[in-house]
């Protein structure tokens, strides 16, 4: 688990993983940023239902989102049981579970089946997904349990 240490001065930012990090906004742009991570979380559970629209990919973003509003909302994330292996993985090696490919790869079979669409939005869809996939593949697995 990645340790968040205070510097010794009170008026620095926080040290995650021996590097400095953004001191959390004020005001607005706080409550903007609250926002903004509680949406990406929210796409993101129903992402858990719904194929090919991704979970980790916005639980992921909403931590830095979470990181300008609330260390306890990101500290939430990284810690659940459910999201945060795979956060932490991707966090520590940049990694990305077998299972997540596997599901990434089933998604696009399920929509070529159950939409039944037209070949040139096979085509389209099929390329983003295979450039998505080209990167996915070359990222390590890395256990995340």
């Amino acid at each position: 688990m990645e340790e968040i240490a205070q510097n010794s001065s009170s008026d620095e930012s926080p040290v995650v993983d021996g590097e400095p990090q953004r001191p959390p906004a004020t005001g607005a742009r706080r409550v903007g940023w609250l926002v903004l991570g509680l949406v990406l979380v929210g796409i993101g559970i129903i992402g858990l239902f719904v194929p090919l629209l991704p979970t980790t990919d916005f639980m992921l973003l909403a931590l830095p989102c979470f990181a300008r509003s609330s260390p306890r909302l990101e500290r939430w994330l990284v810690e659940h049981p459910v999201f945060g292996p795979p956060i932490r993985a991707w966090r520590k090696n940049r990694a990305i579970p077998r299972h997540a490919k596997m599901a990434a790869a089933l998604g696009f079979a399920l929509f070529w089946w159950l939409a039944h669409p037209r070949a040139w939005v096979v085509m389209v869809v099929g390329g983003l997904l295979l450039s998505c996939a080209l990167w996915i593949v070359r990222r390590p697995s890395g256990e995340t349990r």
